[in-house]
């Protein structure tokens, strides 16, 4: 489904990234736009703002999250999966069986919070195989692939590069790199993880370099598109910079911002 423009009237986008649960602003995220785009990190797992919500702290209260976010800032990833596992161990269910349901709960209500149009990829945290159960009529899922939203091509990378944090849609360099190839050349190049450069990929509250993709920088370089916008760093160094001919543009932490980013043209 693409998106033409209707006559001379100028076409209005709104960009949000890392959801992570606020279903309340994405109902909204769509006024006063033609198209809303949507670049990932949809579910809540645990919000390491407020360790009381999320699925991790819903199953093992608060004072376990605190416990689980504290190992993983100071980067004990090994020690914070095995106070993880010696939590799931006590369930007596199957872990993905407990995830998956509280994961479609999640994505239940926040599909039905989608505008029409509305054009999403994936993020790291994301369940790719539900999304298209979930996508109504008015919601297109794309990933290494284009698409036309007024009159200019839009294309979608989705997911995360892989890290000890070993998040649920994190795939090899390789993988990623094929589906950034995909997409080829276009004008708007959306991705959830930002290209390598150090000011984009710095967390400055986490304090530590998150993963950003060397195939989309090389991309950037090569095809020149007008903007690149990604997420996932949710406190970045540097928000916005431009590489050669193109804008990047980290659009925000929605999940704490609740306010789109907007693209007019």
């Amino acid at each position: 489904m693409a998106l033409t423009p209707a006559g001379d009237r100028r076409t209005r986008v709104h960009v949000v990234s890392d959801v992570h649960g606020n279903a309340r602003d994405l109902a909204r995220a769509g006024e006063g736009a033609d198209a809303l785009v949507c670049l990932g990190d949809l579910i809540l797992f645990l919000d390491y703002a407020d360790h009381s919500r999320g699925i991790f702290p819903d199953l093992f209260g608060a004072e376990n999250a605190h416990r689980i976010v504290a190992l993983r800032t100071e980067r004990r990833f090994e020690e914070a999966r095995e106070f993880g596992a010696r939590l799931w161990a006590g369930v007596g269910e199957d872990r993905a069986a407990v995830i998956e349901r509280a994961v479609r709960k999640q994505y239940a209500e926040l599909f039905s919070a989608f505008p029409t149009p509305t054009y999403a990829t994936y993020g790291n945290v994301d369940m790719p195989p539900l999304f298209r159960e979930y996508a109504g009529p008015g919601v297109s899922v794309l990933d290494g692939e284009r698409v036309e939203i007024g009159g200019r091509v839009f294309g979608f990378v989705g997911g995360g590069l892989r890290t000890p944090m070993r998040t649920p849609y994190e795939i090899s360099d390789e993988e990623y790199a094929a589906k950034v190839a995909a997409v080829g050349e276009v004008d708007v190049l959306c991705s959830h993880i930002p290209p390598e450069v150090p000011e984009l990929v710095y967390d400055t509250v986490a304090r530590r370099f998150e993963r950003g993709s060397r195939a989309l920088l090389d991309a950037i370089r090569r095809t020149r598109p007008r903007y690149a916008l990604f997420g996932h760093v949710h406190q970045p160094l540097v928000r916005r910079m431009r590489i050669g001919a193109t804008e990047c543009v980290n659009v925000g932490h929605f999940a704490g911002t609740g306010r789109p980013w907007t693209l007019e043209w």
